[in-house]
């Protein structure tokens, strides 16, 4: 329901699709679908493509089935796929719900054969500048953790009336774990940049993208 022409989400969705073509992808797992924004996104942009998602709440499959988009009944940290069985698997807005991302970016990573997108916020690039720069400093130091203890008041997580209850996230956070993964891990920033050197602390939200390399018929590189 976020999704607007121009926003962030709009933007990421964009990208995403068009860089399918660069790992000549075939087959697309949307996890975390809510109604099936991205997936009917997709499906639009690009109907030759093979596009599931999974959804663990049902009242969200419920809206996404009335809108016309099947989902499966399973959750980010448990897909129900064999190994390698979609070339790109995405995210869209998923991550900052979740308390521990790195089970959902292990299980995203086992189902995709070429390609992981995740479309997040980062923490780092938002706020002022100087206040980035301090996070940054802060998760650096290795004291991110007791910091968001303190400004959680214990609980380890915030809540709005328009995005529910949600964790602290940044796309740069997973960058690690899919560096030991793909040949090619970049961000593309989907809103205007802060005019500033260090792109964690330029780009509030953005689009973590990794790539291992496609091979066979058809493949001369990019």
């Amino acid at each position: 329901m976020h999704v607007q022409p121009g926003d962030q989400h709009f933007i990421a969705l964009e990208y995403a699709t068009a860089l399918l073509n660069v790992v000549r992808a075939k087959s697309v797992l949307d996890v975390g679908s809510g109604t099936g924004r991205a997936i009917r996104f997709i499906r639009q942009q690009r109907p030759d493509l093979q596009v599931e998602g999974v959804e663990p709440v049902g009242k969200l499959r419920e809206q996404a089935q009335a809108l016309g988009t099947a989902l499966h009944d399973a959750n980010g940290e448990d897909l129900p796929f064999h190994d390698g069985s979609f070339d790109v698997v995405m995210s869209f807005g998923l991550l900052h719900h979740v308390p521990d991302p790195e089970p959902v970016i292990t299980e995203m990573m086992r189902v995709a054969r070429l390609g992981v997108i995740v479309s997040d916020a980062n923490r780092f690039g938002q706020g002022s500048t100087v206040a980035g720069t301090l996070k940054l400093a802060i998760h650096r130091v290795g004291l991110w953790p007791a910091f968001e203890h303190f400004r959680t008041r214990g609980r380890g997580y915030m809540e709005s009336s328009g995005d529910g209850i949600f964790y602290s996230y940044s796309i740069f956070d997973s960058m690690p774990q899919l560096r030991a993964w793909a040949d090619r891990v970049f961000v593309v920033p989907t809103v205007p940049q802060k005019r500033l050197p260090l792109l964690q602390i330029a780009t509030p939200h953005g689009l973590l993208v990794a790539f291992r390399e496609p091979s066979g018929p058809g493949w001369a590189g990019c």
